[in-house]
């Protein structure tokens, strides 16, 4: 038990999935692990863990933004040893050829800042995924003809971005997409020595101006949380 996840030791399985909402934990959880159980909902975040055909697998909200995935993956890292994080979520596309519900495997995340910009003080660390995980979703998302495209992504920490300049260079230098999570969730398992990768969905575009029907969600999160699955014990 920590200050954010009340699960005991035991509770967290070595591989983690994390959605930014929890809900959307919650809904993962009972639609595809056997077994699924509470095992958080400390300030309502919900962690829930079961089994992936007989894999141990721990759903867990991150909440929204760097700050918030830091605590709880540091937390999940070091009080209950988890090996493998994978980020599972939505996000903006920036290209004219990703498309809406398009996935995208991030091979490396592009920040202004964060959490762990202290640490690295005067160093431009370059995050990126781990390559084993990164090639099996690759494999994965083939065999469920996803359309997916793989390549570099931009960890925002503003929602409400003011900064057309930054977006027009961001598209120039190739970023498929933008969040707010990612760059920081590879910080932390390179600190750490541990697996992480980042699968997202692309729900709206920023060129095109169109969003994915809110009814739509749920299945292309699905395919999404499959390939995860299926990379996390490839």
């Amino acid at each position: 038990m920590t200050i954010h996840i009340g699960a005991e030791k035991g509770d967290i399985a070595p591989t983690v999935l994390m959605p930014g909402d929890p809900l959307r934990a919650k809904w993962a959880a009972e639609n595809f692990l056997s077994d699924a159980r509470l095992v958080n909902q400390v300030r309502g975040m919900l962690g829930y863990t079961g089994t992936y055909h007989g894999n141990p697998v721990t759903i867990h909200g991150s909440g929204m933004g760097m700050p918030s995935l830091s605590i709880y993956v540091n937390e999940l890292i070091r009080d209950y040893d988890a090996q493998t994080l994978i980020r599972i979520g939505s996000c903006g596309g920036m290209q004219p050829k990703v498309g809406i519900r398009d996935v995208i495997l991030a091979m490396t995340a592009t920040s202004i800042n964060t959490p762990s910009a202290g640490i690295f003080k005067e160093i431009n660390f370059a995050p990126c995924a781990d390559y084993g995980l990164l090639s099996a979703a690759v494999e994965a998302s083939k065999s469920k003809g996803a359309k997916t495209h793989v390549g570099g992504i931009y960890s925002s920490d503003v929602f409400y971005d003011e900064r057309p300049d930054l977006n027009e260079q961001l598209t120039r230098h190739g970023i498929l997409g933008v969040e707010m999570e990612a760059a920081e969730l590879y910080n932390l398992a390179a600190r750490y020595g541990r697996r992480a990768l980042v699968v997202l969905t692309v729900s709206d575009h920023l060129q095109t101006g169109e969003a994915l029907p809110a009814d739509q969600r749920e299945q292309s999160f699905g395919d999404m949380l499959e390939i995860a699955l299926e990379a996390a014990f490839a």
